[in-house]
């Protein structure tokens, strides 16, 4: 049985990833063990770590699920200096995405459900976990 997850991206230089990865987010780190390692907790029992490092070219995409896509882009476009991203959706693709990545290299994305009940429902998920 799997009960927890984690995802590490590595960064060259911590105080820049950790900055970086603040501002995706919207928050500081839930842990900090050690000089170089940020930790998120995105969803219960579902870690994000960024370590100093070097990235791993062609990893990912991380995609993270939010409830306004168009917004969190204007959002990372003007705080994070990313360069504009797409966002891409299918009609048989139940939600619509968009990619990017950080300035070291490492894959990222966002999604959002096209139907509002959908995105409900899975934060309804979320809080019951």
């Amino acid at each position: 049985m799997i009960y927890e997850m984690t995802v590490q991206v590595r960064v060259p230089h911590m105080s820049e990833g950790q900055q970086f990865y603040e501002t995706l987010l919207n928050r500081a780190p839930d842990f900090n063990p050690h000089d170089g390692f940020a930790e998120w907790e995105l969803l219960p029992n579902c870690w994000l770590q960024v370590a100093e490092g070097t990235p791993t070219e062609g990893n990912g995409p991380i995609r993270l699920g939010v409830m306004d896509l168009e917004g969190e882009r204007t959002r990372l476009i003007k705080k994070l200096n990313i360069e504009q991203f797409e966002i891409c959706e299918r009609d048989e693709v139940s939600v619509r995405w968009a990619t990017f990545s950080d300035p070291w290299g490492n894959c990222l994305g966002l999604f959002e459900y096209k139907d509002e009940e959908a995105t409900y429902e899975k934060l309804q998920q979320a809080v019951r976990r």
